[in-house]
């Protein structure tokens, strides 16, 4: 057999690699995977078996989602060996994806508000003007919510400077401070605050604060009785805080409870929730 009768057309190379042939024309046409072989009379394209490997890699990097200019980085740099470029690469596009994801969770705690609370469109001046801890407690209340809002806003951002950074941290914890100096906020309140800021030294890669904070949220349920939604969470901030330590074991060992107490969840929804955010865990491929 000689190395003609062994090329691959488009439509094999599709199959193997889990491309489409459209996919693959178009890879030709922008230059990011060339067949071997075009028959000038047929246009018919030809590829060579060993250019597999190489479509199967382009396939994973776009089921993460890596735009085409950074899939053609991380192949041009993968072909020459420059296993620290791919990496880099790979991490920028995992802040991109939890940047997204963290936009996502700030939206179900939005509507988790206006299902609980309902939709108050009457006139009002957005902030307060009363300095905090003199306020009424309806001052306290939309202080709280708007800091916590404004912390997901920053979480969200791609990409933050330092001063961003430092005033996530500040909003996270004085948005925790002033629902606590609500009368009518509930146990939930507190642990909700407690998991943002706990998410919030995640995303900062900052272990033993994220574990602490994450240690209170499940505290909290635990002492209130607290459980569904809110106790998986709880798991799912130790179990994040862990890996973001460099624990793994210990990351899995919370991600077990995490998925135990997901069952208990009454709401579908919600419970695809929280095995979404589980499977944003650093460090951990998706197991169950």
């Amino acid at each position: 057999m000689t190395d003609t009768d062994r090329l691959l057309s488009v439509g094999r190379l599709a199959r193997r690699a889990g491309l489409t042939p459209k996919a693959l024309r178009h890879y030709d046409r922008i230059g990011l995977l060339r067949p071997t072989v075009v028959d000038s009379d047929t246009g018919y394209r030809w590829y060579h078996p060993d250019q597999v490997a190489l479509a199967r890699l382009i396939w994973l990097l776009r089921s993460v989602e890596l735009p085409l200019d950074q899939v053609r980085a991380a192949v041009a740099a993968w072909l020459c060996g420059d296993a620290d470029t791919v990496d880099l690469i790979l991490r920028r596009q995992r802040q991109l994806l939890d940047a997204r994801t963290t936009r996502l969770r700030g939206a179900l705690h939005t509507i988790d508000h206006l299902i609980s609370e309902g939709i108050d469109m009457s006139d009002k001046e957005p902030t307060t003007m009363s300095a905090p801890g003199t306020g009424t407690i309806t001052d306290e209340r939309m202080l709280a919510a708007q800091l916590f809002n404004q912390t997901w806003r920053l979480m969200e951002q791609e990409q933050r400077s330092q001063a961003d950074d430092d005033r996530m941290i500040h909003t996270a914890h004085a948005s925790r401070y002033h629902w606590g100096q609500v009368p009518t906020a509930t146990p939930a309140h507190m642990a909700r605050g407690e998991w943002q800021i706990s998410r919030v030294y995640c995303v900062l890669g900052r272990a033993e604060p994220a574990m602490h904070h994450a240690q209170r949220v499940l505290d909290i349920c635990l002492e209130n009785g607290i459980g569904d939604w809110d106790l998986a969470f709880a798991y799912e901030a130790l179990a994040r805080a862990s890996a973001v330590g460099g624990d793994l074991e210990a990351a899995r060992g919370f991600t077990d409870k995490a998925l135990a107490a997901a069952e208990e969840i009454v709401e579908d929804g919600e419970r695809d929730v929280v095995l979404a955010d589980l499977e944003t865990i650093p460090g951990q491929p998706r197991y169950w």
